[in-house]
């Protein structure tokens, strides 16, 4: 056990924990995107990112440890300065309308969505090739956790991956391969971790586009009549 100060706070923890884990352990918020429980922490987001005294960078909270009387701010002008940019910037290049939490965010930290007009946004055709969920690469901001739980932290199939370079990458299959012809077992846990709608429930998806129940009931129907 050890001690460390997180926003004039002085907090005991066990060791191997990181800020993330102190802080929240103690009522502190910090947010996340990237970050997940069923997840292995990666820092790619930047949103949790905190100041350490004497320390030049701003630090992810996620998978930095915790150290003996280390001096941590989680909401300092710097901070707070670095994450309303970060969420800027995920607005202007791709749609959250599908990803709550990031909006909640985006009011929080008083991120304007404006302030990039001139950014090149991420566009994408909807991806329908499977009976259980569509993809929407248009709303990913490339979080990684599908990949994440289709891997090693879950289901061990490896059917989807980082694809394309820069700009231009995003979440793809090996060779473009539509998903049935993939090592996908259509679990689902890709899309029960997708903060933003860029994965999405086919029913779910349905509906939104205002087909009827009855009408999805009598599609699934005839699909099933099809593989008998």
């Amino acid at each position: 056990m050890f001690t460390l100060i997180v926003d004039g706070k002085e907090i005991t923890i066990e060791d191997g924990k990181t800020i993330l884990e102190a802080a929240r352990e103690n009522g502190i918020d910090i947010p996340t995107i990237c970050w997940h429980a069923a997840t292995t922490a990666n820092g790619l987001c930047r949103m949790c990112v905190v100041e350490i005294e004497g320390v030049r960078l701003l630090q992810p909270a996620c998978i930095v440890k915790a150290g003996k009387d280390m001096k941590v701010q989680t909401r300092s002008e710097r901070v707070i300065r670095a994450r309303r940019t970060i969420l800027e910037l995920l607005a202007s290049t791709m749609d959250l309308s599908d990803a709550p939490e990031v909006l909640a965010m985006m009011d929080e930290y008083g991120a304007s969505a404006e302030r990039f007009p001139d950014a090149a946004r991420r566009e994408s055709e909807v991806k329908d090739d499977n009976p259980m969920y569509i993809r929407d690469y248009s709303k990913c901001l490339l979080c990684w956790r599908c990949v994440q739980v289709c891997a090693e932290d879950a289901q061990y199939t490896y059917a989807i991956n980082f694809d394309g370079r820069g700009f231009k990458t995003q979440i793809g299959t090996f060779f473009d391969k539509p998903i049935p012809e993939t090592t996908c077992v259509l679990c689902g846990q890709c899309v029960g971790v997708c903060p933003t709608g860029a994965l999405k429930p086919k029913r779910q998806y349905l509906l939104e586009q205002g087909v009827s129940a009855e009408e999805i009931s009598v599609m699934n129907t005839g699909r099933k009549r099809r593989k008998s």
